[in-house]
């Protein structure tokens, strides 16, 4: 049953849902279930493509990237459309497209004489993927908050969705972890494209389910603002290129510097063009709420603060100790099952009690486990060490995810619901890109350097180098001298120790800044959301506005 609201002037009508069908209810849920399946995959595979493919530590991070970009560049363009045109179709059209990307991925060929061409084609289908992803994540969010009219339903509907998300990403390792223990054409290191297939099955899966959901939509005062996308999506782009780049060719490399030049430039085009717009993507007077605004800081921070600790324990489990898919699977679930099984708990808390106080105890969480993280070797080749930081990073993380959701959707009136679960979910997926890009750059940056100046400061490792290019493949050779994680991933080879040794020293290093911007994303919930007091954020009245 679906009420339809009278038309504004010049405007369609908006469909709302009456409440969330149980056929809604699970095609919202398993979409972003499958959404989070796509962007988390990867970690648990990094060992493996850089065996079959032999990347390059740049490579490496552009594989995880391209998914995650277009998911950041396109969330509010998506979010637009399903207002527009309704949210079922969107379900089902995205979870298509990841399956279209999902198959492109698992035609990537194997790397021979070069692997330009076999990344290229592993770039383009993640790529996809994520486009596909960028329709789930706020569409879904978006039918949620149109389907849910109490308080009490909407904290049950958010902590049912939030716990479908981090579901995903504690499915997708165990998922990944047990089809690469199948064969591929004989060779081990190419099972990674199992996990691809799995999750293309998924995605059909869940296309197939959104037939049962119930459409929404809230088209009044929306339209395609074509200057807003394109500047946000420049904006994002060069920042988040300049970011990744910088790690490989220099900070000050002009085209890294342009990047960041083109960043704030288009940045600024984005608000101007935003103000003069009659139909904005993004109406600016959403972040006149206090509570809104600092919340979207607190999302960004604190979402990097978690996918720097997921990227950093898929690199130190899989690309620097060797661990297989499925004992790097143990970390995963720890690091995000917990939003399932405190579920309960959280939709509790985030219904009876101000959200500030789960985001401030979820974030403390997370940044004391990444502290104590940081304090582990990755000389001990044992998983049980990491164990008890873990847990306390995927507890934080369970209430710091429900917090966040539910203070975005619940400041702002219910006809703008679709774009405020659009913001958060860029702002959120911005986060988890900048993650893996600055840990990334700041990790790689300095395990290079040390392995660099070991080299100078040993003839003796000069030497042996030089006999190893001498006689190992060219392949080989590119990867060894690729950085330290291709050193790292080449038994044999003289680099190998040294870049063992400063690969642990560096992501330890990103442990830190992870947990520093953890407690700085608490501090802010404290008191940049103490003026609420201990009341929630939304009532029964704010949600019939």
């Amino acid at each position: 049953m679906t009420t339809v609201a009278p038309p504004s002037t010049g405007s369609r009508a908006a469909v709302h849902t009456a409440f969330l069908t149980p056929g809604t209810r699970i095609a919202t849920a398993l979409a972003v279930l499958l959404a989070q399946v796509g962007l988390a995959i990867p970690a648990v595979l990094n060992g493996l493509f850089q065996e079959d493919l032999h990347t390059t530590s740049a490579q490496l991070t552009w594989i995880s990237d391209a998914f995650l970009v277009p998911v950041t560049l396109l969330e509010l363009t998506f979010g637009v459309l399903g207002d527009l045109f309704g949210r079922k179709r969107l379900l089902i059209g995205g979870s298509l497209l990841m399956a279209v990307g999902e198959a492109l991925s698992v035609l990537t060929p194997a790397a021979g004489a070069s692997n330009t061409g076999a990344v290229s084609l592993l770039w383009t289908g993640q790529a996809l993927t994520g486009i596909g992803a960028a329709v789930l994540f706020p569409t879904s969010l978006a039918m949620v908050a149109a389907g849910t009219h109490t308080v009490r339903d909407r904290a049950r509907g958010i902590a049912i969705w939030a716990a479908a998300l981090s579901s995903g990403g504690f499915v997708s390792p165990l998922l990944g972890g047990l089809v690469t223990k199948l064969h591929w054409g004989g060779s081990e290191t190419a099972v990674w494209r199992w996990a691809f297939v799995a999750v293309g099955i998924l995605a059909l899966i869940s296309a197939g389910v959104a037939v049962l959901a119930q459409n929404s939509s809230a088209p009044e005062g929306r339209s395609l603002d074509f200057g807003g996308q394109i500047t946000i999506a420049v904006s994002l782009f060069a920042l988040l290129f300049a970011v990744i780049q910088g790690s490989t060719w220099g900070w000050s490399n002009g085209w890294v510097i342009g990047g960041f030049i083109a960043a704030v430039i288009f940045f600024a085009l984005f608000i101007t063009a935003e103000r003069r717009s009659g139909a904005p993507l993004l109406r600016l007077e959403l972040f006149a709420s206090r509570a809104f605004s600092i919340n979207s800081i607190i999302t960004v921070i604190g979402m990097f603060a978690f996918l720097g600790t997921a990227y950093t324990t898929s690199i130190r489990l899989a690309a620097i100790q060797g661990f297989s898919p499925m004992k790097t699977a143990i970390a995963f679930v720890l690091l995000q099952g917990f939003a399932l099984v405190l579920m309960p708990l959280t939709a509790k808390v985030i219904h009876s009690y101000n959200p500030r106080w789960a985001l401030t105890g979820g974030f403390l969480l997370i940044g004391a486990g990444d502290l104590w993280l940081a304090t582990r070797p990755a000389a001990d080749l044992s998983i049980w060490p990491i164990v008890g930081p873990l847990v306390l990073v995927g507890i934080g993380f369970a209430f710091a995810l429900s917090g966040v959701t539910a203070v975005a959707v619940n400041t702002v009136p219910g006809h703008l619901a679709g774009m405020a679960s659009g913001t958060t979910s860029q702002l959120r997926d911005f986060g988890f890109t900048l993650g893996p890009a600055v840990i990334g750059a700041i990790a790689l940056s300095r395990a290079a350097t040390d392995v660099q100046n070991h080299i100078a400061a040993s003839p003796a490792v000069q030497s042996a180098l030089a006999a190893f290019d001498k006689s190992a493949p060219p392949a080989v050779v590119g990867a060894v001298h690729s950085g330290p994680l291709g050193a790292n991933a080449i038994p044999g080879n003289p680099l190998k120790a040294l870049a063992f040794a400063a690969l642990d020293h560096a992501y330890a290093l990103g442990y830190v800044v992870c947990g520093v911007a953890a407690l700085i994303a608490a501090g802010l919930a404290a008191a940049g959301l103490s003026g609420t007091g201990q009341r929630p954020l939304v009532t029964e009245e704010s949600l019939a506005d």
